[in-house]
């Protein structure tokens, strides 16, 4: 029987077998059950499983690289994928990384953590209700000890239950959640800001004086995931997205 026949087959009745195939590998990588770097079946195990020919498995995981949830490599077979900055449409800086390329060292410090329900104002930005339990976490980065941005964020532990127990001890919580949980939607918002005298000392600057402001907040399939509110010292600071007009989804403005 050619592989087209068996594609016929396999098509016929109920459900496609490619479109179920596809639900349930998403639905993997979208849970969290695989995660970044996670190796997804090879072709042959998913004949296997799902009884069905190579040509609908290839499609399948053709799909899906070119949607940005796995990564094929020749030989070596497909993996999750880390979500990436081309999905976004504007990346938060990953610290570490940046320190790497420009020869600096990096840590953090986490200034306070806290679980505490949602107040009205984030319910409003989150869409979630007043008084979600969410972990409240205040860090600050540093770059040769110098403070390069003070974050403030929320994670919602209906989505993420298991960061209520973790210390961040090794990484930072924005790294720790993109390593862990996918997201599927993020939204962004930039804004310029004076530093308020609270700020000024987190930051090491004077009073007053221009920040540049981050907000990040990210769901996956649906679901709130975190908000990250970041500031950095205008003087330290600057962020750079690249794009073209030919982009699917891209737009215009004044």
């Amino acid at each position: 029987m050619s592989g087209a026949d068996m594609a016929k087959i396999e098509s016929s009745g109920g459900k496609h077998l490619y479109q179920r195939i596809r639900d349930d590998i998403e639905a993997r990588i979208m849970s969290g059950e695989w995660p970044p770097g996670h190796r997804v079946p090879f072709e042959h195990e998913l004949m296997a499983e799902y009884g069905c020919s190579r040509m609908t498995v290839n499609k399948v995981l053709s799909t899906l690289a070119a949607n940005g949830l796995i990564t094929r490599r020749r030989r070596a077979g497909s993996i999750v994928a880390e979500p990436s900055k081309e999905r976004a449409v504007l990346e938060i800086q990953d610290f570490a990384l940046e320190a790497a390329r420009t020869g600096t060292t990096y840590r953090f410090k986490i200034l306070r953590r806290t679980i505490e329900p949602l107040d009205a104002a984030a319910a409003q930005r989150t869409g979630l209700p007043a008084g979600t339990e969410m972990l409240s976490l205040t860090t600050l980065h540093l770059m040769d000890e110098v403070p390069g941005a003070y974050e403030q964020r929320l994670i919602n532990l209906a989505t993420v239950p298991e960061a209520a127990d973790e210390t961040f001890a090794k990484d930072p919580p924005g790294t720790w959640l993109l390593r862990r949980v996918p997201w599927t939607d993020a939204e962004h918002v930039v804004r310029a800001m004076s530093a308020d005298s609270a700020l000024a000392k987190r930051l090491q600057i004077q009073t007053g004086a221009a920040c540049l402001v981050l907000e990040r907040r990210t769901w996956q399939a649906g679901a709130f995931v975190t908000e990250a509110r970041i500031a950095y010292p205008g003087d330290r600071h600057h962020l750079v997205g690249r794009f073209s007009p030919a982009t699917p989804g891209a737009t215009a403005g004044p």
